[in-house]
């Protein structure tokens, strides 16, 4: 019987063994995520991310899950936005990430609920959730399509899931960006985080990741609506909105 395999940066790999790797990736890197993100990013990720709050329309009393919620900075935005009456779900399958985002939403005075859990196996109840995002982990995922028609789920009717990712860079951009991508960022995660294979392969999973047009379809194709892109920085980053009519 033929084994199942799929992509893990340029690997190619058993697909029971991806969630594995990309686990000890994340467990290397989560003392450093917060600082090398401002780095590699120059910045721009709380750009991003703000953009994607603002795109939200969360209000005072929505309840949000944060898949991949990672060290928690959508899960504070929302926590602010939705005040008493909401709730925000801070959600990753990595036991690391996780607790420095448990740690430090609890350090800014959010004691937000959180749990650790596959977003393949969402463990929320159909039609729950006003909006789900899910910012730099979709990419990580085994089956991404199983992923998103679990977004979609816990979706309530007129929700809306919101998908932030590194894309298809403009392509005048894409030589430099290349550059940038397989010299500087495994340099800068040696440096700082004292791991280049960590980011060695977050250049390389950002390549195997769908363009904006594909990841639109794979939302559609997920049972999402009126699903449109925003390409943010050139298209280095493309932040997807679909809803659940």
């Amino acid at each position: 019987m033929k084994e199942n395999t799929t992509h893990f940066g340029f690997e190619t790999v058993a697909e029971e063994q991806k969630q594995k790797k990309v686990a000890e990736v994340f467990s290397s890197v989560a003392q450093k995520y917060d600082v090398m993100n401002d780095l590699m990013s120059f910045g721009l990720h709380r750009i991003w991310k703000a953009f994607t709050i603002q795109i939200s329309g969360v209000r005072s009393g929505d309840r949000v899950l944060d898949v991949a919620g990672g060290t928690a900075d959508l899960s504070l935005a929302f926590a602010r936005k939705v005040g008493e009456r909401g709730q925000v779900w801070l959600t990753d399958i990595n036991h690391a990430m996780l607790s420095r985002g448990r740690d430090r939403v609890v350090d800014k005075g959010f004691p937000l609920p959180v749990a650790q859990c596959n977003a393949e196996k969402l463990p929320f109840p159909d039609d729950w959730f006003d909006c789900v995002t899910v910012a730099f982990g979709l990419r990580n995922m085994t089956h991404k399509d199983v992923a998103l028609a679990e977004m979609r789920r816990v979706l309530r009717p007129g929700g809306r899931l919101l998908v932030l990712e590194f894309s298809k860079v403009w392509k005048p951009l894409a030589p430099v960006y290349d550059l940038y991508s397989f010299k500087l960022l495994p340099w800068m995660g040696n440096k700082v985080a004292d791991d280049a294979d960590s980011y060695r392969y977050l250049a390389e999973s950002i390549r195997m990741h769908p363009g904006q047009e594909e990841l639109k379809t794979m939302m559609e194709q997920a049972g999402l609506q009126r699903v449109d892109y925003f390409n943010l920085s050139a298209g280095v980053v493309a932040l997807h909105r679909g809803y659940k009519l």
